[in-house]
């Protein structure tokens, strides 16, 4: 199990995936803003920034992240209870397996729904490798 201890903070994941959105809302749609960066995240590697000076930014982006969260479709289960998995198993586990739980969840109501031949090769794909990484986890 020692391999998949990195498995166990995946909050660089998540800080990651926040700073690329807010890229694309600020209005960095092309591969440029990728480069960009990749090159301030390399420069930051090198500066020592402490927790409590990053916390109010990670705040703030995530209060702007909750501004999507009134666009969900909490009427129909199939797509509010992945989106709720995702909203409460992220900060109660301070890793990404709310997203794992959410794709997972996702494809078995789709199942049981009857429309399982809606969904993409590639997500029964990743949610059988995320179901992997759960049982091999933990």
């Amino acid at each position: 199990m020692e391999r998949f201890s990195n498995l166990k903070n995946g909050t660089s994941t998540v800080t990651t995936f926040s700073e690329v959105n807010a890229g694309v809302a600020a209005g960095g749609r092309t591969g440029l803003t990728s480069v960009f960066c990749g090159i301030f995240f390399f420069i930051a590697m090198f500066l020592s920034v402490p927790s409590c000076a990053t916390a109010a930014a990670l705040i703030y982006v995530g209060l702007l992240m909750m501004g999507a969260v009134k666009n969900i479709e909490w009427d129909d289960f199939r797509i509010s209870v992945p989106a709720f998995l995702t909203l409460a198993v992220m900060p109660f586990t301070y890793n990404t397996y709310g997203i794992a739980f959410s794709l997972i969840s996702y494809i078995i109501i789709s199942i049981f729904c009857g429309e399982a031949k809606k969904i993409k090769i590639s997500s029964y794909i990743i949610a059988l490798l995320f179901m992997v990484m759960l049982l091999l986890a933990h």
